[in-house]
């Protein structure tokens, strides 16, 4: 079972650091949006092709815009450390109870 809960513990730790990474591409989409760049600069163009398929559905489904501010950053900042809270140390616990 020893195999299992070190594949299941470094599952948890990939997971909780490409979280943690996108969470960074998100604060860095939202810094970005706040000064007006080039939108054909490739680094804008690969964050808003990074970024845009997850915001653009809350956008869609909460029109929460109050004086020009888009709060879907935030909200997907939330669930990235729920997830992180919740999943990755859930399964980080479960695997130490297997090994």
């Amino acid at each position: 079972m020893f195999i299992v809960a070190n594949f299941l513990d470094a599952l948890a730790k990939i997971l909780d650091m490409a979280l943690t990474f996108y969470m960074f591409v998100i604060i860095a989409r939202a810094v970005i949006s706040w000064v007006n760049l080039d939108p054909y600069n490739p680094i804008v163009r690969f964050l808003n092709s990074v970024t845009e398929p997850v915001l653009y559905p809350i956008r869609r489904r909460l029109p929460i815009h109050f004086g020009g501010i888009d709060f879907s950053p935030i909200i997907v900042i939330l669930a990235i450390v729920f997830v992180q809270t919740f999943i990755v140390r859930s399964l980080i616990q479960f695997a130490q109870r297997l090994g």
